[in-house]
């Protein structure tokens, strides 16, 4: 037996995995153990964790492989602080005294590290490092379904490549074509992200969820900032950007662009503008990413697509590549951005580097993203009691039956089952649960159980068999990450009034016969639910569509605002006893909050930081 350890940390979304003869046992985030949003620390809790579950200790470990090249990655600081000179001096000196403390000696760093797992463990001679872009199209092509592929990775920055594309075939993976930084898709996203008020590495979903309520009036100048080639190949005019060199990723040059200073989330609401703002960057990605796509199905004729890196989380963007039919797959890597690194530097390691054979799942690799932790029913009875928690126990179907009984009548639900999702997704192992057929629940789940902005999303869950008769769509869409339209039959179109109305006026119109799960411009974020995946949240939503007739749920992250998803039965508790949620339903224990002692109630709004 032969045992690989990823690790992917310093810089955002730390997280760990484990492979065993090249099999993916667990993964994890990092900030579900330390409960900060995405923890960039050294990731203790979750190499702890994909250990223990491997039943492995740190020193039968054969290798252990890093997701990137620290010495790379400094000379791209030195290389762009001496293009830009003396531009940059403070950006670059606040840089330093980490790296030289820390970052540039990262072997020794990382064995000092490792050592506090297991006394036992005595020689780095087993630490290696990858290539950050070569993790990300490993992550996104070795668990694809796919013999053969192009791999398209596209994100912030990792080294020097910001976007790439591979040739995946059998167990080989070549990096052909690299954009290096500063021109980068995913930080002229982020640089909107900046600009529209939001958090940079966190609001770039906000972004996107905003962008159908303007229009693209802004396109034109959107592409005053990046010359885009008829093959999708981009510059950005450093000019209008500061990430550069700067502590910011716009300047008074963007500002004066567009017409407004950036909007201060403390003291400015979100306005017409910046919707439009939203909706043009939307369109500008989405074109690119579509040029890119075509150049390279025409260059090199394979009929596979894979995606990864931070870019392919845009499930927006995603869904008009698929529309598109471009390709005739498309398979994108659940956990896209940085976490997935530590994933994919442990199979290039297993494959690339070590020769090993590769047998191709026609599913995926990824057993539905359900890597992370899992607490048996006597754990979570015992952590539930010493916590004061009032509960009834009961058998399965009664259990499935009360479940989808309490959604249908428009309660909001607390889901935590089985292993914890990898990937920013919660995908019904740790999830909050609704009735998609109200036209209350999204502004209700919204305002009162998630704390977040109005015009924010939620996503159906709906059975694989019944997808394409509710949406304009027909392939598996496992990790909610494609966009498609609802059915034109399940719609209710807007009258010549409501028609008029604009940016956050439409939130209100029903659109559609699920209308908490139908964006402002009739799309939603679909998760196609499997018996042999996640045969328990399947059989909710099956019990639900008996009763309903519709078999469609609403699936949102089981969280609040700012906080990560839950991990343990305690987080699960205190995010209820915190919020209006209604019931938990947590292994086979169902917790009614009108029957919880309302000492135990949480401050929970102010608990975690606004992301």
């Amino acid at each position: 037996m032969s045992s690989i350890l990823g690790i992917s940390a310093f810089y955002h979304d730390s997280a760990a995995c484990i492979l065993k003869d090249g099999k993916i046992i667990a993964a994890a985030q990092e900030e579900r153990f330390t409960r900060k949003k995405h923890d960039p620390n050294y990731p203790k809790n979750a190499i702890d964790f994909v250990l223990e579950y491997a039943n492995l200790k740190l020193s039968e470990v054969n290798q252990i492989v890093f997701f990137e090249k620290p010495f790379l990655k400094f000379e791209r600081l030195l290389e762009t602080y001496v293009a830009f000179a003396p531009k940059g001096f403070i950006s670059f000196s606040k840089a330093m005294p980490l790296w030289i403390k820390e970052k540039l000696f990262q072997k020794n760093f990382l064995f000092n590290k490792l050592k506090e797992h297991d006394q036992n463990y005595k020689s780095d001679e087993n630490i290696f490092f990858s290539d950050h872009h070569l993790s990300h199209a490993s992550s996104a092509f070795f668990p694809s379904p796919y013999d053969e592929a192009v791999v398209l990775t596209a994100d912030g920055v990792g080294e020097w490549a910001t976007t790439t594309v591979a040739i995946g075939r059998k167990n080989n993976l070549e990096i052909k074509k690299e954009i290096h930084f500063p021109h980068s898709l995913g930080l002229l996203y982020s640089a909107f992200t900046y600009y529209t008020g939001f958090k940079v590495n966190s609001g770039e979903y906000k972004l996107m969820g905003l962008a159908p309520y303007g229009s693209p009036i802004y396109e034109d100048k959107v592409k005053q900032l990046v010359d885009i080639k008829e093959d999708g190949t981009f510059r950005l005019d450093q000019n209008f950007f500061n990430y550069a060199t700067g502590l910011t990723m716009t300047n008074e040059k963007f500002d004066k662009l567009f017409g407004q200073k950036r909007r201060d989330p403390k003291h400015e609401k979100i306005s017409q503008f910046h919707m439009d703002i939203a909706a043009s960057i939307q369109k500008v990605t989405e074109e690119i990413m579509i040029n890119l796509a075509k150049s390279i199905r025409n260059e090199y004729g394979i009929k596979n697509l894979c995606l990864a890196g931070g870019v392919a989380l845009n499930c927006v963007a995603n869904g008009k590549l698929l529309k598109e039919k471009i390709f005739e797959n498309i398979w994108i890597q659940p956990a896209a951005g940085d976490a997935g690194g530590s994933l994919g530097a442990a199979l290039a390691l297993w494959y690339i580097d070590q020769g090993n054979e590769r047998l191709v799942n026609s599913t995926d690799d990824m057993k539905g993203s359900y890597l992370g932790k899992e607490f048996n029913q006597e754990e979570i009875e015992k952590e539930l009691k010493s916590l004061g928690a009032k509960f009834d126990t009961l058998n399965y179907e009664d259990l499935i039956d009360k479940t989808a009984e309490f959604i249908s009548n428009e309660k909001a639900i607390g889901w935590f089952q089985g292993r914890m999702e990898f990937g920013p997704r919660a995908l019904g192992g740790r999830s909050i649960l609704g009735d998609p057929r109200s036209d209350k629940m999204q502004k209700n789940l919204n305002l009162k159980v998630k704390y977040r902005e109005s015009f924010r999303p939620f996503a159906p869950s709906v059975l694989r068999e019944d997808l394409s008769e509710w949406f304009d769509i027909n392939v598996d869409s496992p990790y909610m990450l494609l966009v498609a339209n609802i059915n034109s039959n399940k719609k209710i179109e807007m009258n010549e009034d409501q028609k008029k109305l604009f940016g956050i006026e439409k939130l209100n119109i029903k659109r559609s016969q699920i209308p908490a799960v139908t964006h402002v411009d009739y799309s939603a974020r679909v998760q196609t639910v499997s018996k042999n995946i996640n045969s328990r949240y399947y059989d909710l939503i099956r019990k639900f569509k008996d009763k309903t007739g519709c078999p469609v749920i609403v699936n949102t992250s089981f969280n609040v605002r700012g906080e990560p998803i839950v991990n343990t039965p305690t987080d699960a508790f205190n995010c209820f006893m915190g919020t209006e949620l209604d019931y938990l339903i947590i292994g086979n224990c169902v917790l009614d909050k009108l029957k919880q002692d309302l000492s135990l109630k949480k401050d929970y709004k102010n608990e975690f930081e606004l992301d």
